[in-house]
């Protein structure tokens, strides 16, 4: 049987080594959290940070020093948001080298964070977790009314229009969306790696149930788009000509031809983003 050599017995060099190794393994070591989200976004310019403008991530990376007592730490988001869109789910990544007392932290983070961002929940992940290149699906909705000018106070979240708008041929047009369709009309300045061939699982309109307030009109519908990515604007432009089908500026077949035979000229009818909402991330295992 092997004999323990006492600690005592191991030459000075040798516990310098032993030791140095440690300490390298210890400041080597990385904690993964996922920090779960919503915000209000109409003041906000998008998620990504961008110079001289409030963005959310910005917010975020502003207040985690004041919550974690340093600035050694790292954060990538799940999804990025246009200027104006809400989120009623996001999710961004927190890297550490060291751990954290979840429940302290959580508590930390939201009395921190201003009122239109609120943390809602923290999970710890791991190094082989990805969360740029994981499979997920976002589901969006888009929503609005019409026919009336509605409360200044529904301007943050909901999109109104005055004209009266066919909804029943909009909700025909919106099932066009669905399936495995070329969106090269349906995005605005792409690169020229950009995948314009896109699948979307969801594409309806509905009367509006999961947001109401005392100042909404009496009808709101929503918008529910649901796709494992999207383009730099697309579900606007999906909207937009949807609106347009709603005032009979052009008919179901003009959505068709824009799905089957795309051209150059990109569609100009882009609905505005305050109505649009990140309604929730769902992260395949």
């Amino acid at each position: 049987m092997d004999k323990q050599i006492p600690i005592y017995k191991i030459p000075f060099g040798m516990k310098v080594v032993i030791i140095t190794f440690v300490f390298l393994l210890l400041s080597m070591q990385q904690f993964y959290y996922l920090i779960h989200i919503q915000y209000l976004g109409f003041r906000f310019h998008g998620w990504a940070k961008q110079p001289d403008v409030k963005t959310v991530h910005q917010f975020i990376d502003k207040t985690l020093p004041f919550v974690l007592g340093h600035r050694d730490f790292k954060t990538l988001g799940a999804s990025r948001t246009d200027a104006m869109v809400s989120a009623n789910h996001a999710i961004f990544e927190l890297f550490l080298k060291e751990p954290l007392e979840k429940e302290s932290f959580f508590h930390e983070l939201n009395r921190n964070l201003p009122t239109d961002i609120r943390a809602i929940k923290i999970q710890e992940t791991n190094k082989n977790f990805n969360i740029i290149q994981s499979p997920k699906t976002k589901e969006y909705i888009y929503l609005f009314a019409h026919g009336e000018k509605c409360h200044p106070f529904t301007a943050p979240i909901l999109s109104s229009f005055m004209e009266k708008l066919d909804i029943d041929t909009m909700k025909k047009g919106a099932k066009l969306f669905e399936g495995k369709h070329n969106f090269k009309k349906y995005c605005t300045k792409p690169s020229a790696k950009t995948v314009f061939d896109r699948e979307i699982s969801i594409s309806k309109i509905e009367e509006n149930t999961l947001y109401q307030a005392n100042f909404f009109p009496e009808k709101s519908y929503a918008y529910h788009v649901h796709g494992k990515g999207f383009m730099r604007n697309q579900i606007r432009l999906m909207m937009g000509q949807l609106l347009r089908l709603g005032r009979g500026e052009i008919s179901l077949e003009d959505i068709q031809n824009s799905l089957s035979h795309p051209d150059e000229v990109p569609l100009d009818c882009i609905a505005p983003p305050s109505g649009l909402i990140l309604n929730k991330i769902n992260i395949e295992p």
